[in-house]
């Protein structure tokens, strides 16, 4: 044969289609070609693996498989041998039900993990399967564990965020050290979801130019046709956003026109970019364009007729061609060359840049500085001091301190004390706000807007860009952590360090009333796997939570903190008491009983305690319980020393639900889960709703009573 001659190559399938390939340097000739055979091959493997258990979700991952090509095999930038690469481009896909999509890519691009016997356990029993049906953070090649439909946005643009600060922190002249890119994959019930479209919204303020949506856009929701419920024109909302668009027709064939695409994104100046690329739905199926290719299998005799009219044996199952396998082999020694230029130009950037160099070393392995406790203070004023500013008094020298901290607010800076002085708001360099001074993206202080659900979705993100290299803060009233919640659970579930700052956490914020007075919320985080909710009592156990989160590398945290002023207890309350959960601060020999004092409502409980021993000579306990998950954590017989129960009673006093708290005590005051709160000045809510000690103590002694003759049995949980 002529060394320039063109070899036929056999695919493998039923019609014996050829790729054309040269055999002098291995050059695809037919490129069209080559692509309409990977994609037939994907689609029908994404059949294949949903009909096996006859589960899962083929449509989009097959109407997507285009999209797929362009980015692994062709734009995006990472090492499959690397994972975990640290200028990897990052790839989230927030139409998670689509997941199919990105474990075939991972498999294919050379991920180790994601063998071909991993790909086949999706919808299996098989309890080490790493296809979930979505994606989760713990697989190699999956950044964020997106969840329900729209986190994925925010957490793209927190994961662009961070890149756009760690590279105008780090970055210099000829050493574009950070440089990564971020794609986020989209569906149409994406942009229906409320987080998603709060992200997008900031995303084109802060012009994140280093971020692109790309939009399945198929027209298809679970109910049916998009237009029973959107009829916008997405892409002028896009535009009026601050995004760039570009639109794909044919994006279930075009390869080409949306790698250009793609990589005209990445050279966008100072915008991000959404392209909307026009798909079908389960191409090729009997229901393609149709709901039904949402979120069932096709059936068998569905499937077997797609292999017919791709040309494959309908008879034979997971038929991968050599050329196939050929299309992508080369990403992984290409992923190898990304991170064997890029670790030379860290190399040099370290000569050049010695000192800047040694701090990026740190932010990429997770350090604070060692000595970071210094600069939490030693003690505090002893008047009465509102927890939020204790938290401020705390968090401002550590932000001020610790460069990994970025700190952020939705719209709320004056009430939640989490500014510090000299603070650099992260801004794009252009725009100069006119009530502030210009910011930049080397600045630590994010101001999310009125975008609660964003901004704990955002910060998902930043923390999940690099473990440590980013700790995330939000801050908010408490009672807003309600629109934040479906965020910061996903951020416990992936174990993601992210710290919440919530103030206003009572019924002791008063006159907004019962709108902005959480009742039940301390018993949702406090169920929260994964979670540490810290309520402290004073500026001394405020410390103690936020040493508390700052150490919990794997746990998100929530620090719940008073509006109202509350009395300090020097030399009792104990900062390291924190740590364990709960404490004892005055102990009593042969106590009648413990009192439990939780967060604001402590001071009532150290005034509740006096009061009955001194007017009712009923010795007393006084313990302060500010987490109940860190408490859980220490050993058994820690827990038995601190409740002493069942021999001492115990009553806990919270200005909550008490739902919980029968794990600990025997009754609580509490609120009544029969109502909300009330609009009234803080003391007067506490006291209309029976908080002061004059209204608990005689509500303890007939309790007491009630359980010498009986009429309360040992182990029934009574709300006073």
């Amino acid at each position: 044969m002529s060394p320039h001659a063109v070899q036929a190559v056999s695919t493998g399938t039923k019609t014996g289609e050829h790729l054309l390939i040269s055999p002098k340097n291995g050059t695809l000739l037919n490129r069209r070609h080559q692509h309409d055979l990977v994609l037939k091959t994907l689609r029908v493997l994404v059949a294949e693996l949903c009909q096996q258990f006859n589960g899962g979700h083929p449509g989009g991952a097959i109407g997507m498989a285009a999209i797929g090509v362009a980015l692994w095999r062709y734009t995006m930038r990472y090492a499959p041998r690397k994972p975990d690469w640290f200028n990897r481009d990052r790839f989230v896909l927030s139409n998670g039900h689509t997941c199919l999509f990105q474990y075939m890519f991972l498999h294919f691009a050379g991920y180790k993990d994601m063998t071909f016997e991993q790909l086949k356990s999706y919808h299996s029993s098989r309890e080490d399967s790493l296809c979930a049906g979505h994606p989760e953070i713990e697989v190699e090649g999956i950044e964020v564990t997106t969840g329900p439909l729209g986190q994925g946005v925010a957490n793209a643009v927190g994961l662009a965020i961070a890149t756009k600060h760690l590279a105008a922190t780090f970055n210099r002249p000829a050493f574009d050290v950070v440089s990564n890119h971020t794609w986020c994959m989209i569906g149409d019930a994406c942009l229906q979801e409320g987080v998603a479209l709060e992200a997008i919204s900031l995303a084109g303020h802060l012009g994140l130019n280093n971020l692109t949506i790309i939009y399945d856009n198929n027209q298809i929701t679970c109910d049916g046709s998009v237009d029973l419920t959107n009829t916008e024109d997405i892409g002028a909302k896009m535009r009026a956003c601050g995004w760039d668009v570009i639109e794909i027709l044919d994006g279930c064939h075009d390869v080409e026109g949306i790698v250009d695409a793609l990589e005209r994104s990445r050279q966008s100046k100072n915008k991000p970019t959404f392209v909307n690329v026009h798909t079908v739905i389960g191409l090729g199926s009997a229901v393609e364009g149709k709901a039904a290719a949402h979120g069932a299998a096709f059936g068998e005799k569905d499937v077997k007729n797609m292999k017919s009219v791709y040309g494959f044996d309908p008879e034979q199952q997971y038929v991968i061609s050599q050329p196939v396998r050929d299309f992508f082999a080369n990403l992984v020694d290409t992923g190898d060359e990304h991170v064997r230029q890029w670790d030379q130009m860290v190399a040099s950037y370290s000569s050049a840049h010695p000192e800047l160099a040694t701090q990026f070393r740190a932010r990429l392995e997770g350090s604070i500085p060692a000595d970071w406790q210094r600069n939490i203070p030693s003690s505090f004023p002893e008047n009465p001091t509102p927890t939020r500013a204790s938290s401020g008094l705390v968090l401002q020298p550590l932000a001020a301190n610790i460069p990994s901290f970025v700190v952020g607010t939705a719209d709320l800076t004056p009430s939640v004390h989490m500014s510090w002085p000299n603070m650099v708001d992260f801004q794009r360099p252009d725009h100069a706000p006119q009530s502030g001074p210009t910011g930049s993206y080397a600045g630590r202080y994010i101001h999310y807007g009125v975008r609660e659900h964003a901004m704990a979705a955002i910060s998902n993100g930043l923390a999940a860009f690099n473990p440590g290299t980013i700790i995330p803060v939000t801050s908010s009233f408490f009672m807003f952590y309600l629109y934040a919640a479906p965020a910061v659970r996903m951020g416990a579930l992936q174990h993601l360090q992210v710290i919440h700052a919530a103030t206003h956490d009572s019924i002791g914020m008063g006159e907004d009333g019962p709108t902005h007075q959480p009742i039940e919320l301390a018993a949702l985080y406090r169920a929260m796997p994964n979670l540490l909710y810290i309520r402290p009592a004073d500026s001394e156990e405020t410390a103690g939570a936020w040493t508390a989160a700052i150490e919990a590398k794997s746990s998100s945290s929530i620090i719940s903190t008073s509006r109202h002023k509350v009395a300090q207890f020097p030399g009792e309350t104990k900062r390291d008491g924190v740590k364990k959960g709960a404490y004892v601060v005055r102990e009593q020999d042969d106590a009648d009983i413990t009192i439990i004092g939780v967060g604001a409502e402590f001071e009532i409980a150290v005034v509740v305690a006096e009061q009955l021993s001194a007017s009712h000579k009923v010795k007393t306990r006084l313990v302060s319980f500010p987490c109940q998950r860190l408490f859980e954590q220490q050993e058994l017989s820690y827990r038995r020393s601190v409740l002493q129960r069942p021999h001492k009673p115990a009553v806990v006093i919270e200005a909550y639900a008490a739902a919980g708290w029968e794990r600990y005590a025997d009754a609580a005051v509490c609120m009544r889960t029969t109502r909300f709160g009330k609009s009234l000045p803080g003391k007067d809510a506490y006291r209309y709703f029976g908080f002061t000690s004059g209204q608990i103590v005689p509500k303890i002694m007939d309790w007491l009573e009630k359980r010498n003759d009986g009429s309360v049995l040992p182990g029934e949980f009574v709300e006073l």
